[in-house]
């Protein structure tokens, strides 16, 4: 049974959520602040965060930045503010998707369901590995390294890399990849994709690897291999 953590500060969206998650069988852990949640992430062992991004004392955006010091839980965003600085940040940060208030709660169970789906998968999954220039993937464990040293990447992260080193020299263009690492036909800004592959970019030319993420002027992206 998977165990969910939900941090807003409005007793109404807390009860909201909780009450579709635990029609959906998760255990839900409720939270009116930031206090004290990245330690209980570890204590309790929560699956997945579902965070809102304005709340007095420690906001969203500080708690994902502290909780991925630690931890690499996917965290949902739900926030009443629709700023495109903070989805950016939000995603910058680690988050893994990000939805904005008034949402649908059906719509944020499939997007917790798809998360799920996906790294359930990833276990049940036979280990393969996956070798492109100096990175190597070990597929079922989600596990990317580079001269032996690991390269932390969160949910989202993952997914995208492992999906065009799958894929290698095959161009995809934004829309279809954000259909292909959110799992649903997502009806947004196709800068999501553009964030995620900054922030792939950087923890790749940090860990001084071989590989990049070439972009397809015009189209989208590939990796070449």
């Amino acid at each position: 049974m998977k165990h969910i953590f939900v941090v807003d500060d409005e007793r109404n969206i807390r009860d909201l959520i909780k009450k579709y998650l635990e029609k959906e069988n998760y255990t839900v852990t409720l939270f009116e602040n930031g206090q004290n949640v990245a330690s209980e992430i570890i204590r309790l062992k929560a699956d997945l965060l579902v965070l809102d991004v304005m709340m007095p004392g420690i906001d969203g955006l500080t708690l994902c930045k502290e909780i991925r010091k630690r931890s690499e839980i996917p965290i949902i965003f739900v926030s009443a503010r629709d700023e495109e600085i903070d989805r950016i940040l939000g995603l910058e940060l680690g988050a893994d998707d990000y939805l904005s208030k008034p949402f649908s709660p059906r719509e944020l169970m499939v997007r917790i369901k798809n998360i799920f789906k996906r790294l359930d998968k990833g276990v049940m999954d036979k280990v393969e590995e996956l070798m492109v220039k100096d990175i190597k993937i070990i597929c079922g464990r989600r596990y990317v390294e580079k001269g032996g040293l690991e390269l932390k990447l969160t949910t989202k992260e993952y997914d995208l890399f492992e999906f065009l080193i799958r894929h290698k020299n095959i161009p995809f263009t934004r829309e279809q990849l954000l259909e292909k690492v959110w799992g649903y036909d997502y009806i947004g800004d196709t800068r999501m994709i553009d964030d995620l592959v900054k922030r792939l970019r950087k923890k790749l030319e940090e860990a001084d690897a071989q590989l990049g993420i070439t972009t397809v002027w015009g189209y989208g992206y590939r990796i070449e291999g």
